[in-house]
């Protein structure tokens, strides 16, 4: 079996900002509340010319891009997404038309949260069986359209955006073996169903994350013959600077870089990880080649997560 990498990322994100002062002006709620308890200061929010496929069609574009690789080569498009609101054609479809890609294998995911670590592991597979060789994996998510705007326990957290990676293979593999799985009996913890509003019972996700994730993080460094003091960066799920901190810390990885997307661009679900990557990736934070974890964990208690080479 070979192997693949991730040999590009990019990220798409609304030209709308919302901060916390405008929030101020929509509901009960202050900078100082938003900050102190969630630690996000803005947001981006998606305008009616920026449907899920646009934003996802640029994210990966950029990636495709700064990866050198040509659109005609990818033969896999998998995107994550929980707020497509169409069946079909489905988001995955739709981004390789406006890519013009030949005839690519087009999935879509959902696992909400945690969904663009468990469509990269798809891909990954898919390129070590031979089923592929040069994939794009794509997050995206419109949040906004399931917000509850008079509820400030949810609307200050979310965002819209898209952030992609380009897969190829490789002689060697790049991507260790992902770790995932869930909670069932704590699946009622975040919540969007049918055309309702985005719920969650905060403190439960907030205890299972704290509690449960820097072990995950262990499992998933010794799955790749690593330990935390080996990670060059760490990008878990933008949920709230609330988790990402403890969870960091408690995973002890010292030398590592530590993703805080979350207080430019909220909690954009399956598209936090890939932007915070490219962010980091984009500003050279990261030097190629280097460990970083990935992981992501929300939506029905699910978990999925593995270590790349930084591209």
């Amino acid at each position: 079996m070979r192997g693949s990498k991730v040999v590009g990322a990019g990220h798409f994100q609304p030209a709308k900002v919302l901060t916390n002062h405008d929030l101020a002006t929509m509901v009960e709620t202050s900078d100082e509340w938003i900050r102190s308890r969630v630690g996000i200061r803005e947001r981006r929010i998606a305008g009616p010319a920026e449907p899920l496929d646009a934003m996802a069609f640029e994210a990966a574009l950029a990636a495709l891009r700064n990866a050198g690789v040509a659109v005609e080569a990818v033969d896999m498009v998998v995107v994550a997404t929980c707020t497509a609101v169409d069946r079909s054609p489905n988001i995955a479809a739709r981004v390789a038309r406006r890519l013009g890609t030949r005839s690519p294998a087009t999935i879509d995911v959902n696992v909400a949260c945690s969904g663009f670590t468990h469509a990269l592991a798809l891909a990954d597979c898919a390129i070590r069986v031979g089923s592929a060789t040069n994939a794009v994996v794509i997050g995206v998510e419109r949040l906004s359209d399931f917000t509850d705007w008079t509820d400030r326990t949810t609307c200050v957290l979310v965002g819209d955006g898209a952030g992609a990676v380009a897969l190829a293979a490789a002689d060697q593999a790049e991507i260790s073996p992902v770790v995932w799985g869930s909670y069932p009996d704590l699946g009622e913890a975040v919540v969007l169903e049918g055309d309702g509003k985005f719920t969650q019972a905060g403190q439960t996700v907030y205890r299972w994350a704290t509690t449960t994730v820097p072990d995950i993080a262990r499992q998933i460094c010794a799955a790749a013959g690593m330990t935390p003091d080996d990670l060059a960066g760490i990008v878990l799920h933008q949920a709230n600077l609330r988790i990402i901190d403890p969870v960091t810390q408690r995973i002890g990885a010292t030398k590592a870089v530590i993703a805080r997307d979350v207080t430019e661009s909220g909690n954009t679900s399956a598209a936090s990880i890939p932007i915070a990557l490219s962010k980091l990736v984009e500003r050279g934070e990261i030097e190629p080649g280097a460990p970083v974890l990935l992981l992501g964990f929300g939506g029905g208690l699910s978990y999925a997560g593995q270590i790349i080479r930084c591209p």
